[in-house]
């Protein structure tokens, strides 16, 4: 197994050459096994799947090593309640790196304080070397970047922020989503390129912290005590909390069949102009019958009242104008009240983080 291929292919450009002729030759003799791995995806993806690569044709598998799920971070961190486990998930991700380096950590504050907010600490430019060390660097991509943090979401906003026309944005957003850093939205029922109203987010959590925390309020940290740079995190904690409890919600809507009742296809949002958004939608996979949720994040198990209210507003805003046929409500809070609150309608579903947690879990 040879890691980090990208470097020594930085150093030595006749590498995959010699890789080949000991594939084609020595390696298949003694019936080895060679496994190359390497951070930059686009580089690596080069030496396997272009035509005029050494490699090409080589390969028997290629993949991208995905994120590792949120119910690990129960076992790597000792986690108990799930709340906390969504709580964790909302500042790490799914990067082993960044759970290894927050371990030793009993507080999130203190985790948060010290590897990110603190300007000594070593997570506090992590975007930045995550760029630079990019075949070929990816440097100048961060203005986008910083653009979608401070809240631009739409191709023309992002554009107006950073000051280039939209019509130049599109390869350096290409290359964004290649790298897993943006993900590209669009509303339940359009066409996956449409650009009408696709939208773009970050496509991590630690990325969301970052960008939303430390990138804007550089200046603030440096001259802040740890106080001041907590109180910082404390004012920006919910926002980010609840947009991770959201994203998880959503992606394991296909995995909650014995939850919701029946089993859905991927869920997304929907939202259109100035109208009513929703957090998920989604299609069963066998009849005409849509989900429409909402996903609400607290800390504590919301009162019988709070979720007829969430209902109650659900209701309300009717349904997207895709959606058809008959309906059923799912509302979606990390502790649910027991027993169930009779005040609501049979067709809405209750689902908590145990749940969420397990579902996406099954992939692993």
């Amino acid at each position: 197994m040879i890691d980090e291929l990208p470097y020594l292919v930085a150093s030595s450009p006749d590498l995959p050459a010699t890789l080949q002729r000991f594939v084609d030759h020595d390696a298949r003799r003694a019936r080895l096994v060679l496994a190359l791995a390497g951070s930059s995806q686009r580089m690596m993806q080069g030496m396997v799947l272009d035509a005029s690569a050494p490699l090409f044709g080589r390969a028997t598998e290629a993949f991208e090593v995905k994120p590792l799920s949120p119910g690990w971070l129960a076992e790597a961190h000792g986690l108990r309640r799930h709340v906390d486990i969504v709580r964790a998930w909302s500042l790490w991700g799914g990067m082993p790196r960044y759970w290894e380096l927050a371990e030793p950590f009993a507080d999130r504050r203190d985790a948060v304080h010290e590897l990110v907010l603190d300007p000594a600490g070593v997570l506090h430019e992590e975007p930045s070397r995550l760029l630079t060390e990019e075949t070929p660097t990816a440097v100048a991509l961060r203005p986008m970047l910083d653009a979608i943090g401070s809240g631009a979401h739409k191709l023309g906003e992002i554009a107006g922020r950073i000051g280039s026309p939209a019509t130049s944005l599109g390869r350096a957003m290409t290359r964004l989503a290649e790298l897993g850093l943006v993900i590209r939205q669009t509303p339940f029922g359009e066409p996956e390129r449409s650009t009408k109203r696709a939208l773009y987010r970050l496509g991590d959590p630690f990325l969301r912290l970052w960008f939303s925390l430390v990138a804007p309020k550089r200046t603030q940290l440096v001259s802040a005590d740890r106080a001041g740079r907590l109180a910082l995190f404390d004012a920006r904690a919910p926002h980010l909390d609840a947009a991770s409890w959201e994203e998880l919600c959503r992606s394991a809507i296909p995995r909650l069949s014995e939850h919701l009742g029946m089993q859905f296809g991927p869920a997304s949002r929907y939202w259109g102009g100035a109208g009513p958004e929703w957090d998920i939608v989604a299609r069963a996979r066998d009849r005409d019958v849509h989900l429409i949720g909402e996903a609400k994040w607290s800390h504590e198990a919301p009162t019988a009242e709070r979720l007829a209210s969430v209902h109650a507003q659900l209701h309300a805003k009717g349904r997207p104008p895709c959606v058809h046929g008959e309906i059923v409500y799912a509302i979606l809070v990390p502790l649910l009240p027991k027993p169930r609150p009779r005040s609501l309608p049979a067709n809405v579903r209750l689902v908590d983080a145990k749940a969420v947690l397990a579902a996406l879990r099954q992939d692993d």
